[in-house]
């Protein structure tokens, strides 16, 4: 094997890591490497940074810090300001968001509008607001309002939590693990887990749960649910994915973050007359969007726009010579970006003040003015193509078509029709034993495993065992670029009786549902399942599973934490770093279950994981007393892709 094929499973990868090996410049994959051997000490959890006295190592040495913390306290503090810093990312971006719906319902923001007036009329009923005789300036900016409540709220109960089952919310009260306000759970973690005060390993994991379900059943939801009111709901929509979707003969502009207000803008932006003129004048064929992480996500979603790659991915979109711009907004961004721009004519652009990178160009988005701020980043685009060294450009061939846009509400139509939208075909199809469970197959990529590996090999085997995978984020571009999200692959790649249930309403057996924080959307289908009736009372009664095999950010400890605190029994294909506390560990893998249903477990082989996950679905099924599974496992089929 290459040392590119050692990286990535990805052909356009490679290629582009082959590139790259001639060039003065560095990819995540060697900073990595420079960073071998970990450091035992961190990667255990037995390093403690909170005061002065420190940093303090737990080891044979020195059993306890010099305050007297134990390891069991140290592990549960440093994971649980992982999910403080991821909750709070998730539940900025939800903000901001709601910040948007009010400022375009008072007219500051002119040129955003609500693009789905029912999901906002749908809200402001959740919300308790009336709409009768109300225009939608109105309700939006009720519902902005109230949305922007929830942050600072002190006391009482998050109003999305409300939509779990009945039987879920008496677990989290119960435990005292209910979410009041999504900023309230941040701070106290962060106070809980500051030198001197909880030291219990249990008592600080239930406030990191209760700070995760913040996110889960708060800012993450409350981010989806505004997004596609101003935005607009998705509904499945054809597009392709990888480094082959840059154009030679056309200005691209690459898309990377997370927050798609502005990319939105940029979108509309490319399509103006007079820029398009522009482009001509410089002696391009025409303005190319694509993405990077879940910015290009969202727009995908709504827009048909092209995933160039995921997050490992970002630094070679440069590297292909072809890219005029990459613009950035917050999450999930290499600081290494500008310096592989200095190698070719490319211009990173940062646009929010929460995310800057020295040495390089700032347009600050806003709010008021986004339309000019997207059109000035366009521009400079243009005006950047006659820069291009075409001798320097390589864009490597591979693209594949994808279908993404399933959101909870659009699966009523898909399966029931428009006519009598409902669940209860899915739900039948479990029964009776064509579609064995739902997985959730998410998370980020990293070094740490081959790129794309885990999630590929992890979501083909579930699927050829008639498990329907739904997928978010990094994780649905890497199934995408193998082909996994089209129709055609039921036929190719599921068991028979999964295939069956795709064919019959021309679905891919892998459903691409969004953004990382459209996680969110997962917890609602779910809901959606056990309101529709004969799988359980709660999450935890049915036969779902969640994984992530390729996680590295604190936004996944997060994910992870809120989808187990719902009930979700969750693989991940690399530990947490807690394993030097034997208590803490056998409390995430075993004792969770006993408070909330649902526990982590740990798998770096992708197929072993899958085999767990449908262990588990097996578990739940013959706890429902369900059906046997309508067909034996399939034979090996022909990779997708391959």
């Amino acid at each position: 094997m290459s040392e590119a094929e050692k990286r990535s499973i990805d052909p356009a990868t490679q290629k582009v890591l082959s590139r790259i090996s001639e060039l003065e410049a560095t990819t995540i994959w060697d900073r990595y490497e420079a960073q071998q051997p970990k450091c035992v000490f961190g990667d255990q959890g037995l390093c403690c940074r909170l005061c002065h006295m420190g940093p303090c190592r737990i080891s044979k040495k020195a059993s306890v810090g010099v305050c007297g913390a134990t390891a069991d306290s140290i592990a549960a503090r440093n994971l649980a300001r992982m999910v403080a810093g991821g909750v709070a990312a998730h539940s900025d971006h939800g903000r901001d968001v709601a910040h948007a719906m009010l400022a375009m319902s008072k007219g500051e923001a002119a040129d955003y509008n609500i693009r789905d007036p029912k999901k906002l009329a749908a809200l402001a009923r959740e919300y308790g607001v009336a709409t009768e005789g109300k225009t939608l300036e109105q309700l939006a900016q009720a519902v902005g309002e109230t949305a922007l409540s929830e942050f600072g709220q002190q006391e009482g109960e998050l109003r999305f939590a409300h939509r779990a089952p009945k039987a879920r919310q008496d677990v989290w009260r119960k435990l005292g693990i209910m979410p009041r306000g999504i900023d309230r759970e941040v701070v106290e973690l962060l106070h809980r887990t500051t030198m001197g005060v909880d030291n219990d390993y249990r008592s600080i994991m239930r406030q990191a749960m209760r700070c995760a379900l913040a996110d889960g059943w708060g800012g993450s939801m409350i981010t989806t649910d505004l997004q596609d009111a101003m935005l607009g709901s998705p509904e499945p929509i054809r597009a392709r994915a990888n480094l082959g979707v840059l154009k030679a003969d056309q200005v691209n502009i690459v898309i990377h973050g997370h927050e798609p207000l502005l990319s939105d803008m940029i979108v509309e932006a490319s399509h103006d007359p007079e820029l398009l003129k522009l482009a001509k004048e410089n002696g391009a064929n025409g303005v190319n969007i694509s993405g990077i992480c879940c910015t290009a996500v969202e727009i995908l979603m709504r827009r048909g726009v092209a995933a160039a790659g995921n997050f490992m991915q970002q630094e070679l979109a440069i590297a292909t010579g072809a890219v005029e711009v990459m613009v950035v907004d917050v999450q999930c961004l290499m600081p290494s970006l500008p310096s592989m721009a200095r190698c070719f004519h490319t211009e990173v652009i940062t646009t929010s003040p929460k995310a800057r990178l020295p040495g390089v160009k700032h347009i600050e988005f806003s709010l008021e003015h986004a339309l000019d701020c997207a059109k000035e980043i366009v521009r400079t685009a243009i005006e950047n193509f006659p820069n291009r060294e075409p001798a320097s450009v390589q864009i490597p061939d591979e693209k594949m078509d994808l279908v993404a846009g399933f959101t909870s509400e659009y699966v009523h139509r898909l399966l029931g029709g428009r006519f009598r939208p409902s669940y209860r075909p899915l739900n039948d199809a479990i029964i009776m034993g064509r579609i064995r469970g739902v997985a959730g197959v998410v998370g980020c990529t990293s070094p740490d495993v081959l790129h794309d590996y885990g999630h590929v090999t992890m979501v083909k085997e579930l699927i050829k065992n008639d498990v329907l995978v739904v997928q978010t984020g990094c994780a649905a571009t890497a199934c995408a670029k193998v082909g996994l999200l089209t129709p055609e692959a039921a036929r190719e790649q599921a068991g028979r009786g999964l295939a069956e249930v795709c064919e019959a309403v021309g679905m891919p057996p892998v459903l691409h549902v969004g953004a990382c924080v459209d996680n969110s959307r997962i917890l609602v289908s779910c809901c959606e399942i056990l309101r529709e009736g004969g799988l359980g009372e709660d999450i935890s009664d049915l036969p779902v599973a969640g994984a992530a095999p390729e996680w590295m950010s604190e936004k996944a400890v997060a994910i992870g934490l809120y989808v187990i605190a719902s009930g979700i029994y969750t693989v991940f294909g690399q530990p947490l770093p807690v394993m030097g506390s034997q208590a803490v560990a056998d409390y995430l893998t075993g004792g969770l279950a006993e408070d909330v249903g649902a526990c982590w477990a740990f798998e770096a082989d992708p197929v072993k994981a899958a085999h767990m996950m449908i262990e588990h679905m097996n578990q739940k099924r013959k706890a429902l007393k369900l059906q046997p599974m309508m067909y034996p496992p399939q034979e090996e089929k022909v990779a997708v892709g391959a």
